[in-house]
Order: C-alpha cells, then sequence, then structure tokens
C-alpha cells in the first residue's frame, strides 16, 4: 500500500510565514499614522497587507494547481498595493524612508518568493499537460 503525500499546511510554507510578517509590521506602522487616516490609507494598507497571506493560504487550500495560482496572482497584486501605499505614506511624510527600508526588504523578498512559487507550480502544471 502506498503511502499518501503529506499535505502541507498554508502555516508551514515560509512565503505565508513572510507574508503574515510584512502585515504584522504594516499594522505596527500604520499605528503611528494620522488619526484622520484611519478609514483612509491606514485601512487600506492593512487590508492590502492581510490579504497577501489571506490569498496564499487559501490558495493553497484549494483543490487544483490552476486555483493555487490564481489565488497567487492576487496575493501579487495585493503586494503591489501595499508598495503603492507606502510609497504615498512617504510622500505625506507618515514615514521617513529609514523607517520604510526594512519594511521595503520583506516586501521584496516576499514578491521573489511568490514570483517563485508561481514559477514552481506552472511547471507543475505543464508538466501535467
Amino acid at each position: 500500500m502506498s503511502e499518501q503525500p503529506k499535505i502541507r499546511s498554508h502555516r508551514d510554507l515560509n512565503v505565508w510565514q513572510r507574508g503574515m510578517e510584512l502585515a504584522e509590521r504594516v499594522y505596527a506602522l500604520t499605528s503611528r499614522f494620522p488619526k484622520e487616516e484611519m478609514y483612509g490609507l491606514t485601512s487600506q494598507l492593512r487590508r492590502a497587507s492581510a490579504s497577501v497571506p489571506a490569498n496564499i493560504a487559501e490558495g493553497n487550500g484549494r483543490d487544483s494547481t490552476k486555483e493555487y495560482l490564481r489565488f497567487l496572482s492576487i496575493a501579487v497584486g495585493s503586494l503591489a498595493e501595499v508598495e503603492t501605499f507606502l510609497e504615498l505614506a512617504r510622500r505625506l511624510n507618515y514615514c521617513p524612508q529609514p523607517t520604510l527600508a526594512p519594511l521595503t526588504e520583506v516586501l521584496e523578498e516576499e514578491r521573489r518568493m511568490l514570483r517563485g512559487l508561481q514559477r514552481s507550480l506552472r511547471a507543475k502544471l505543464d508538466q501535467s499537460l
């Protein structure tokens, strides 16, 4: 009798863990934004950053590689939103560049990891055709 392959939880994925770290850092950063931004930039940054690991988790839980890729694509889009909102926050002087530098490093690493996972899944999809 052959052993079933172990199904990996999204929690086991480094890309999900890094996405969670990004979201945590965004929440910490935005807690220092002006109160009048609570329903504006703060809210949008938080939702976009939380969307990254949430879409990785949802994609990982799907039945097909094609669906997984779709959710990873959404995560990449959310990452671009986070990057844009962070740039806007910098331009509005809500946070100086030195404060953003470590967050930007995490964001770039997350982007590389997501793109790598997408490449790997596309290769798997191509092999199954």
